[in-house]
This record gives structure tokens, C-alpha cells and sequence, in this order.
């Protein structure tokens, strides 16, 4: 019992190490296609956990010690990976609102007009009313 919770955290541990190397790399394409396995193993290793705690199983020695250091590791892992996960978000923000900043129409200012002199911004032609009564 205890062995399957163990290997479930190792698993675990080897996807959240493989996206943070894909992160760190700005791979964002292969983090994306790591994020089905990370979420897999994540549920395998809650269920084993569940699985453990309802029947009750305790870890003593050598598998205690191990329980410990993949515990250790597993925090490591998991705040590096919401690290590089908000540094990637904050890089794709970046990135849209370039795009979208670069296909937003101008209202003339910043264009060049004739003979490659600054265009002048569109004003209103006037208007004049008169009413009779």
C-alpha cells in the first residue's frame, strides 16, 4: 500500500521536474503537452493517498525516511512550478498585448502623410447651422 503511494509521488515528481525544465526553457508548446501528464499523476498520487489514509497504513523506517524526503521534494518542485507558471502567464501577457496593441488602428498620429511629412489628425469638418423660425 505504502509502496504505491510512493511510486505515485515519484511519478509525480518526475512530471512537475520535466515542465519545470520545459518552463525554464520558455518551451511553453512542450509545457502545455506535459500538463496532461502532470494533472495524471497528480490524481494518481491523491487517490493513493486517499487510498492510505482510509485503511489506516502508516509508514515506519526506511519508508518513513523516504516519505519525508519525496514530501521535501515535492514542495520544491511544486513552488518552483507555480513560479515559472506565473513568469510563462506573465510572458504570454506580455505577447498579446503587443499584438493587440500592434492591430488596434491609429487615429493618425504617428503616420506620415504627404511628401513624408507627419499626417495631421482627422479633425471634424466645421459646420455651420442656421434655423429660421
Amino acid at each position: 500500500m505504502m509502496d504505491a503511494l510512493l511510486a505515485a509521488g515519484q511519478r509525480l515528481a518526475e512530471a512537475l521536474r520535466a515542465e519545470n525544465e520545459a518552463l525554464a526553457a520558455l518551451d511553453l508548446p512542450g509545457a502545455a503537452r506535459l500538463a496532461t501528464l502532470k494533472m495524471q499523476a497528480a490524481d494518481a498520487f491523491a487517490a493513493a493517498f486517499a487510498t492510505a489514509r482510509k485503511t489506516g497504513a502508516r509508514m515506519d523506517g526506511p519508508e518513513r525516511q523516504a516519505a519525508a524526503e519525496l514530501t521535501d521534494q515535492l514542495q520544491s518542485l511544486g513552488e518552483e512550478n507555480r513560479r515559472l507558471l506565473e513568469r510563462a502567464i506573465a510572458i504570454q501577457s506580455q505577447v498579446i498585448e503587443t499584438i493587440a496593441g500592434a492591430a488596434l488602428p491609429r487615429s493618425g498620429t504617428g503616420s506620415y502623410g504627404a511628401a513624408g511629412r507627419p499626417a495631421a489628425g482627422r479633425q471634424p469638418p466645421a459646420l455651420a447651422m442656421t434655423t429660421r423660425i
